[in-house]
């Protein structure tokens, strides 16, 4: 109980960081390239089980206050 908000947090920031090195490696599938093919398609094998579930979550549409640094509750 005392570790749930460290182990959230921590889930939290390596969501975060993951979602941004997929969008580096991979972000001219979304439009934006940013990172030489050659890279990308060394990096191809290791992550394509979270590509399609990546893709979901960065083409979601978001209200502008969904994200937690607003939640009420910890005002």
């Amino acid at each position: 109980m005392t570790s749930y908000e460290f182990v959230s947090q921590a889930r939290h920031l390596r969501a975060e960081r993951e979602t941004l090195l997929l969008l580096l490696a991979f972000g001219d599938m979304l439009g934006l390239p940013v990172l030489p093919p050659y890279y990308a398609l060394r990096l191809l094998p290791y992550m394509v089980p979270e590509l399609e579930a990546w893709k979901r979550r960065v083409l979601r549409e978001r209200h502008p206050l969904e994200n937690e640094e607003f939640d009420l509750i910890e005002m």
